[in-house]
């Protein structure tokens, strides 16, 4: 029987501990329990689990755009800061693709993932050796080489990266 994949993230984030950017990515369409993965994580773990989407819309409601793509790295790193942990759990973090802010959401997520060990809900798949967000052609759309952060998937988004990484 497979392993639940609440027990194989934890296992990433265990192995996220040793490396230079301590990112792991659990992606997944709407709806395939991204979230429920995270809360039993965090129950487990009792690593923060923080919405961000409502977090960083408190936070930039008062700014103007400019000041809110100036300023949205240092606070994304403010509001992970202030859990205190060494693991943070983020869901929902689809406003770091909004193309107003003009930001690189990956960037953002391993430059927050220097000092302690984030782990996001990615609204996205893995195709082939890519991470993807949104559809070609959609204004969000983003597409990621599998590099510099752990993935943990579904089984068989699993099975499929484990196809290519035998490859290489």
């Amino acid at each position: 029987m497979a392993e639940p994949l609440e027990d194989r993230l934890i296992s990433k984030i265990d192995q996220a501990a040793d490396l230079y950017h301590r990112l792991v990515i659990l992606p997944g369409p709407t709806g395939a329990g991204k979230t429920a993965v995270l809360r039993t994580v965090h129950e487990k773990t009792a690593a923060p689990l923080i919405n961000i989407n409502l977090e960083l819309s408190r936070q930039l409601l008062d700014l103007t755009a400019r000041q809110r793509s100036l300023q949205l790295s240092i606070i994304l790193a403010n509001i992970v800061a202030a859990s205190g942990a060494e693991v943070t759990l983020l869901d929902n973090i689809e406003i770091l693709f909004d193309v107003n802010l003009q930001q690189d959401p990956l960037r953002l997520l391993q430059g927050i993932s220097r000092n302690r060990t984030v782990v996001a809900a990615w609204n996205g798949t893995i195709e082939g050796n890519h991470l993807v967000y949104a559809t070609p052609g959609h204004a969000e759309y983003r597409r990621y080489p599998l590099q510099d952060y752990l993935i943990v998937a579904p089984e068989a988004a699993s099975r499929r990266l484990a196809a290519f990484c035998d490859v290489f």
